[in-house]
C-alpha cells in the first residue's frame, strides 16, 4: 500500500473489535418496547439473532440487517472486501440468500485519497459480485474515523428460518471457521504479523459464509448464528438464551495458522477482555484452562465462521456440506443439553 496515513491509525478500534461489549448492549436494549405487536415479525430483538425477519406471504420473508466497523487492515479493498463478506454473513446466518444491498460510507475526506476511498467501495462491491448482488445505493457522510459496512437483505422460506430458539437439547455445536481473527488483527497493528499470518487473516475474513443458506435443507439443523464481535463463547450463549439450554464448549477449538504462538506470547485484543468482563459469570470451566485459551474462546472474530446447532446424527452431513463449501477447518467444538442459560468449558 503506498498512502501515507495508514488505515489502522485513523481508527480507535477495528473490525467486529468495534462492537460495544455484550454486557452494555444487554442494558442499552433492556428498556427498548418489544415488537411482538407486528404479526409479521418472524424475528426481532427478542433472541439476539443475526438479522430480522419479516414475513412477505406463505413462500417468501424478507431477512434484513446492517453491519459496518472500521478498518481491521490497511489495504483499502482488502478492508471492503471483509466489511461486506462479514455483512453478507448475518443473511445467510439466517438461511437466506442474499438479494441485494446498500453501502453504508463514513469517510475522513480531509485525510484520504479519493483514490483510497474509491478501493474501499470496490472491495465490497467485488464480494458481493462473488455473492450474485448488486450493491443498489446506499448513504455516505463526512466521518471523523473511516467506516464502511452494508445493509443486506435477503429472502428465505419461512419455514427454514434459522434462529437461536430453535436449538435443542443433545445438538452437538459445528463451527465452520477457525478462531483467532483477533489476535492475528492485533498482531497487525503491532506490526507482529508476518506474511503468512496475513494471507490466513485475509483468508478467513473474505470467504462468505454461503452455505448457510443450504443447511436448512439438513434435516437435524436446528438453529445458525454466525461468530463474530463477542467471540465463540458470546454467540454460543446468544443460542443458549434463546433455546433456554445449556452449552459445552472445547476449550481447543480450531485455529488459524499462527494464533497459538501469537496468543502464547501475549497478544490479544481489548475487545477480548470486555466479551469476558460482559458474559463470564455464565461460563464455569474457565479456571481450569490457560489464560491465553480463555482469550481466544472470547476472541473478536471479523467474518467469523457459522455456528451451527444440530442432531448428532446429522452432524457429518453439516462436515461434509462445510468440507465441500471449502470450510476445510469445520469441527465440532461442543454440544447442547438441557439446563440454564450458561456455558461449561471443556478442558
Amino acid at each position: 500500500m503506498t498512502d501515507a496515513v495508514r488505515l489502522t491509525s485513523l481508527a480507535h478500534g477495528g473490525g467486529c473489535g468495534c462492537k460495544l461489549a455484550p454486557g452494555v448492549l444487554r442494558e442499552i436494549l433492556a428498556g427498548m418496547p418489544q415488537a411482538a405487536a407486528f404479526a409479521d415479525l418472524m424475528v426481532g430483538t427478542e433472541t439476539s439473532d443475526d438479522a430480522a425477519v419479516w414475513r412477505l406471504n406463505d413462500s417468501q420473508a424478507l431477512v434484513a440487517t446492517t453491519d459496518f466497523f472500521m478498518p481491521v487492515v490497511d489495504d483499502p479493498f482488502d478492508f471492503g472486501r471483509i466489511a461486506a463478506t462479514n455483512a453478507l454473513s448475518d443473511v445467510y446466518a439466517m438461511g437466506a440468500k442474499p438479494i441485494f444491498a446498500l453501502a453504508i460510507v463514513g469517510m475522513p475526506v480531509g485525510k484520504l485519497p479519493v483514490e483510497t476511498i474509491r478501493a474501499i467501495l470496490a472491495g465490497g462491491a467485488a464480494v458481493c459480485a462473488e455473492a450474485g448482488v448488486p450493491i443498489a445505493g446506499g448513504h455516505s457522510i463526512d466521518s471523523v474515523e473511516p467506516i464502511y459496512g452494508l445493509v443486506a437483505l435477503g429472502l428465505v422460506h419461512p419455514d427454514k428460518v434459522l434462529t437461536n430458539k430453535g436449538a435443542k437439547a443433545g445438538d452437538v455445536l459445528i463451527l465452520t471457521k477457525a478462531l483467532g481473527v483477533g489476535v492475528l488483527s492485533a498482531a497487525f497493528k503491532q506490526e507482529k504479523l508476518n506474511e503468512a499470518g496475513y494471507a490466513a487473516l485475509i483468508g478467513s475474513t473474505t470467504k462468505l459464509n454461503v452455505l448457510g443458506a443450504e443447511l436448512a435443507d439438513i434435516e437435524g439443523v436446528h438453529a445458525v448464528t454466525d461468530v463474530t464481535g463477542f467471540g465463540l463463547l458470546g454467540h454460543t450463549l446468544e443460542v443458549c438464551r434463546g433455546a433456554g439450554l445449556t452449552a459445552e464448549i472445547t476449550a481447543q477449538p480450531p485455529l488459524l495458522d499462527g494464533v497459538e504462538a501469537l496468543a502464547r506470547a501475549g497478544v490479544r485484543t481489548g475487545a477480548s477482555g470486555r466479551n469476558w468482563a460482559s458474559y463470564g459469570d455464565a461460563v464455569t470451566g474457565a479456571e481450569g484452562i490457560e489464560d491465553w485459551r480463555r482469550d481466544l474462546l472470547t476472541d473478536p472474530q471479523t467474518s467469523g465462521g457459522l455456528l451451527i446447532a444440530v442432531a448428532p446424527e446429522s452432524a457429518e452431513d453439516v462436515l461434509v456440506l462445510a468440507k465441500t463449501r471449502g470450510f476445510d477447518q469445520a469441527a465440532v467444538v461442543g454440544r447442547l443439553d438441557a439446563g440454564p442459560a450458561q456455558i461449561r468449558i471443556a478442558p
